[in-house]
């Protein structure tokens, strides 16, 4: 009878310390986010990439949006790869946004894949159309707070 008894309370740790949550263990734990962007806005994506590594940041993420251009069949196979490996997206929401083939087709992407999408606009002030492949999706404002606050919940 011991055995069984000891076996579930090793069970009960294992699977306590695998669903904790991760405030209450006092450790963050980074999430894999893909950030699509139209090529337009690439000093935004610099920009928030460079701001989830500041030790400021309320948040933490890697980056996973592609850096360099391929030729478009090869580009739609490995862009789908890195979003199946994500947690979660990012579209950054401007102007340019509505017109940018390859933003929209990464969202339709993350949408087939079962992927949370969230856009966030750019500017406060002079923001862009909202595509239709974001329709029903939670749309913010950047600020820290509300990055750290969908990048939680992803």
């Amino acid at each position: 009878m011991w055995p069984v008894i000891l076996g579930a309370g090793a069970v009960a740790l294992l699977l306590k310390a695998l669903f904790e949550d991760e405030e209450e263990s006092g450790k963050e734990i980074k999430k894999r986010i893909f950030i699509s962007f139209a090529i337009e806005d690439e000093q935004y994506r610099n920009y928030l990439a460079s701001q989830a590594k500041s030790e400021r940041s309320p948040f933490a993420f890697v980056d996973m949006s592609v850096k360099q251009p391929w030729d478009e069949k090869v580009w739609k196979h490995k862009c789908r790869t890195k979003i199946k490996s994500c947690d979660g997206m990012i579209v950054l929401l401007s102007k340019n946004t509505w017109h940018s083939s390859g933003a929209r087709w990464e969202i339709k992407c993350a949408k087939e894949v079962g992927l949370p999408v969230i856009g966030m606009h750019i500017k406060k002030n002079d923001q862009g159309a909202i595509p239709p492949e974001l329709r029903g999706k939670k749309v913010i404002t950047w600020s820290w707070d509300n990055l750290a606050k969908v990048i939680k919940r992803i």
